[in-house]
């Protein structure tokens, strides 16, 4: 496949998803989402030759939400390594991304670290010997790292309304603490994972963050750097296959096969192991909160080029 072959699919997806009347429904329950235009689309392939593809509203910043638990596991697995998984599951989850149930029942040890209850855990291991504004700090500097964009912040008005409405996450927080695995004050540990939440990126920012899993742990295609082992950066793939899109994960995995995740902001973070990170964002989500245009799109560049992990025609 040559780079105008793919640049022309990358034209031609958009193009169909600006015809499709099925585009879902914005999330409605943090304000500043709510009031995001769902007619927007946006989509962006980085290759392992680090050449970009991009398509629609590919430049258009947007709260990228859960995509930022790939970030954040990245770095508390460097901080504290395998000790986290004493923590948190690396298991499928079945249930919605913010289940009180399943807390109960496994004496408060969430199912992976990519359900909330699993994200305020990585952000009470990130927090361990800072301040709420250092471990801020120190995640910012890992994404201007990773992307070589130093404009990426975090959006404070988001980061405020998912503060005032996020009782739900309050209460997964309480509720871990009463089982001793919130080792921070939950109202520190609830701040600093709502500011993580509350990154804003675009199509083309997401693609390139992605970059260092699609090559196997290398910070980009022309660069020995590492950001984390090639060991490591399997294990993150294999969680984000399994678990990256909450109880849709298996659907996902179906028709798209391909590791990925989603955010509730509407953009999904998908990586072809040694061949592209791609970025796909549409804010209507369909019933298991993902990007419903987003799906779409991502099946139908795996149709045409054949990056599924199940390809068996090799």
């Amino acid at each position: 496949m040559t780079p105008d072959d793919l640049q022309i699919i990358v034209d031609e997806i958009t193009a169909e998803m600006a015809q499709e009347h099925r585009r879902g429904k914005v999330a409605n329950y943090i304000p500043t989402l709510a009031s995001v235009s769902p007619t927007q689309f946006g989509m962006t392939i980085i290759d392992h030759t680090g050449k970009c593809y991009t398509a629609g509203d590919a430049d258009t910043p947007f709260s990228i939400q859960s995509i930022t638990k790939v970030f954040t596991l990245t770095m508390a697995l460097g901080a504290v390594g395998d000790s986290l998984w004493s923590r948190v599951g690396r298991e499928p989850s079945g249930s919605p991304f913010n289940s009180i149930v399943q807390l109960e029942s496994e004496q408060g040890i969430p199912r992976n670290p990519f359900i909330n209850s699993g994200a305020i855990i990585v952000a009470d291991v990130l927090l361990a010997n800072y301040e709420p504004r250092e471990a801020l700090g120190e995640f910012i500097r890992f994404m201007h790292l990773v992307t070589g964009d130093e404009t990426i912040t975090i959006d404070k008005d988001v980061a405020k309304c998912e503060h005032d409405t996020g009782f739900r996450n309050l209460a997964l927080g309480n509720y871990m603490r009463a089982f001793d695995n919130i080792y921070n004050s939950v109202e520190e540990t609830l701040g600093t994972y709502f500011h993580f939440c509350a990154l804003s990126m675009s199509c083309r920012q997401l693609a390139l963050a992605g970059r260092y899993l699609m090559c196997g742990g290398r910070r980009h295609p022309s660069t020995t750097d590492t950001i984390i082992s090639r060991q490591r950066t399997r294990r993150i793939l294999a969680l984000m296959m399994m678990c990256g899109h909450y109880d849709g994960s298996g659907e996902f995995a179906y028709r798209v096969g391909l590791p990925g995740k989603s955010g509730v902001g509407g953009g999904i973070l998908a990586v072809a192991p040694g061949i592209a990170s791609i970025a796909v964002w549409s804010p209507g989500l369909n019933d298991q909160g993902n990007s419903q245009l987003g799906m779409n799109a991502l099946e139908r560049l795996v149709q045409r080029t054949g990056w599924s992990v199940f390809r068996v025609d090799r």
